[in-house]
């Protein structure tokens, strides 16, 4: 794996320019004992946050990034995220196939189609491994504030198709405010490459696991509306049905897709789990479709120009809420943003110039 990027820190970039940068050493603490927002616990596997309303863990080894699986308590209802964790990172791919060279690629690089788990559109992988089953080990690094915690991480790609170069940066940044349901993120890469479409591919929220929609009574998907869990029963490909394009949909006012979670033993509706991407213009595609055992809740991030040495991505909020309402109403405060920057006296969110709708 290629360190030229790390050896000076983490940095946050928007648009290719450095906004922020922090020594990668320690865990930085800002506040005493007694008067954190969050009870942290650290040990070689993982990070746990421990706040008055929610609860969270980060992996360090194994099936890494992103929140892990079924570690995202709401104390307010005692439930738990349903999937193989939250905001999990993939590959960094582009449109069109790789049949003329699929034999030539090595690892999990090779992408296939026309089947029902990809569906029929080409696309092709650019650089990998997928992060979160092949990184294997993490080193993320927390940043306590006044009235939040953040957690950062990276990793450098370490495969790429033949003519692409290895390393670009995967950037990920979760912030957890004291008192709120949900946390922020943030991911962005840093490319070693040009391309004229490149995308990355990660879970937004997550996967959610279910045996013929028992853990689930419904999903909602604002550039489509409400769907019954009984749509769900049998498998689909993702471009069958719930699919959503930018290139083919246009922008909606709002990028939520979210789960109404349900007690399997007593069929009673618990809050919903929602995935924001507070610029909706960041988002290239939207997956919600039907494998085995879970409905699959895949997005992709860019598909518009990058030259080496420039950044994109975009900047979410995940967590809890009540009711649509609500959620499109914390969608609001923060809509049209792409970036996250933190440092121990705060945490802000910033807009990505030429990608707002």
């Amino acid at each position: 794996m290629k360190r030229a990027l790390t050896r000076h820190g983490f940095v946050i970039a928007l648009l290719g320019t450095a906004i922020l940068q922090l020594p990668f050493s320690s865990t930085v603490r800002a506040q005493a004992p007694g008067t954190r927002p969050f009870a942290i616990e650290e040990s070689a596997d993982r990070i746990t946050l421990r706040g008055a309303v929610l609860e969270a863990s980060i992996k360090k080894k194994g099936y890494v990034s992103g929140v892990e699986a079924g570690s995202f308590l709401d104390r307010k209802t005692g439930a738990r995220d349903l999937g193989f964790g939250l905001d999990i990172q993939d590959w960094i791919m582009e449109p069109g196939s790789d049949e003329a060279y699929r034999r030539q690629l090595t690892g999990d690089l090779p992408y296939d189609f026309n089947n029902a788990y990809h569906g029929r559109t080409p696309k092709r992988s650019i650089e990998g491994p997928q992060i979160c089953t092949q990184a294997k080990e993490l080193h993320p690094r927390v940043i306590e504030g006044k009235d939040f915690v953040a957690v950062e991480q990276r990793w450098n790609y370490r495969l790429a198709a033949p003519g692409k170069q290895t390393g670009s940066e995967w950037q990920q940044t979760l912030v957890f405010p004291a008192g709120k349901r949900y946390f922020l993120s943030c991911d962005r890469i840093l490319s070693r490459n040009a391309g004229e479409a490149l995308f990355f591919r990660q879970d937004m929220p997550g996967h959610l696991k279910h045996q013929a929609g028992d853990t689930f009574s419904e999903v909602y998907l604002s550039y489509h509306g409400r769907i019954p869990a009984r749509e769900f029963v049998k498998d689909f490909a993702p471009d069958e049905k719930f699919n959503y394009r930018r290139d083919r949909d246009g922008v909606p006012q709002r990028m939520i897709r979210a789960y109404h979670t349900r007690d399997p033993k007593t069929g009673v509706d618990g809050p919903w789990l929602a995935g924001m991407v507070l610029n909706p213009a960041d988002t290239s595609e939207a997956w919600c479709h039907q494998r085995t055992g879970y409905v699959c809740f895949i997005h992709e991030v860019g598909e518009r120009p990058v030259q080496a040495g420039e950044s994109f991505g975009a900047a979410y909020i995940v967590g809890w809420f009540d009711s649509i309402a609500e959620m499109e109403k914390v969608y609001d405060q923060y809509r049209g943003h792409s970036a996250l920057e933190v440092s121990t006296n705060g945490w802000k969110l910033v807009a990505s110039k030429g990608s707002t709708p």
